[in-house]
């Protein structure tokens, strides 16, 4: 950062220019005409009472209005059907008749032949791999 203020320094002092009368004045000008920022804030503005009566009476009118046309405007007649009535659903009475399985022997015949599918099946895949490499 040292190195850069210096050769900005340096550049400034190679400047070499005039400034004229006209420019030196509208500077100082511009320089004397900026007024510091009033502290305060935007003044408020009080507006009459009637102000604040016209808008109370204007939005009671509307709504009064928008109660009148929402109210006035007759729904239009549906035309009654007449259905049967509907008689509710009857389901009979299912006696359940529960007992608890005996899973023994077709099971385990089962498990067995899975098993047995399944050593088929590795020893295939070992063939295959076997026959490729």
């Amino acid at each position: 950062m040292d190195k850069l203020a210096k050769q900005l320094r340096d550049d400034a002092q190679k400047i070499d220019c005039t400034i004229s009368e006209e420019l030196d004045g509208r500077i100082s000008a511009s320089l004397q005409g900026i007024a510091p920022a009033q502290s305060g804030g935007p003044r408020a503005t009080t507006r009459p009472v009637w102000f604040w009566w016209a808008s109370s009476l204007t939005g009671v009118a509307a709504a009064v209005a928008l109660i009148l046309i929402v109210n006035l405007k007759a729904p239009e007649p549906q035309p009654v059907a007449s259905e049967p009535a509907v008689t509710p659903l009857v389901l009979p009475a299912i006696e359940w008749h529960t007992e608890s399985a005996v899973l023994t022997s077709p099971l385990e015949e089962e498990m067995e032949n899975l098993q047995s599918d399944l050593k088929k099946a590795e020893e295939a895949v070992k063939q295959d791999i076997d026959r490729l490499f």
